[in-house]
Order: structure tokens, then C-alpha cells, then sequence
């Protein structure tokens, strides 16, 4: 589960339109930071983001394991 795609339709029915229109920063990070209350561990996929790194450290600070592929997940059998 990504934080945006639960915080993108709240942000809509707020008003706002992109993530760029200043309403987002009151909905989006808080979103998916309530949404991480729910999670068991964080996959990070590479890549440049903002909202990313800054799941990855609230996950840190609670003590979720993070990982940065499917290969680490334990019990995750990936298909070469």
C-alpha cells in the first residue's frame, strides 16, 4: 500500500488538485504517516522521494523493519 493511494482521493475531496497545491502538505504526509500505524514493515523502492524517506524514518523511529527489496522480505519467495 502506498500512502498515495489513500491520500490522493482525501486530497481531491478537499479541494486540492496536484500535490504541488499547498493543501497537500496538510493531507498527503499525514496520511500516509497514519496509514504506517497500520503496517507490519516498509518496502522501500528505489528511487528519489521526499515522502518515501520520510516513511522510512517514522517506520525507523517505531521500529518496523524496512526493506529495500523483495529478496530480504522473509518468506518472500521471488521468481527469477
Amino acid at each position: 500500500m502506498i500512502g498515495e493511494w489513500v491520500a490522493l482521493p482525501v486530497l481531491r475531496g478537499a479541494g486540492g488538485t496536484s500535490i504541488a497545491d499547498p493543501i497537500a502538505a496538510e493531507i498527503m504526509y499525514p496520511t500516509a504517516e497514519r496509514l504506517l500505524a497500520r503496517c507490519d514493515a516498509v518496502l522501500r523502492l528505489p528511487g528519489t522521494s521526499k515522502g518515501a524517506d520520510q516513511d522510512v524514518a517514522i517506520a525507523r523511529e517505531r521500529g518496523l523493519p524496512v526493506y529495500t527489496s523483495l529478496e530480504e522480505i522473509p518468506g518472500v519467495a521471488v521468481a527469477v
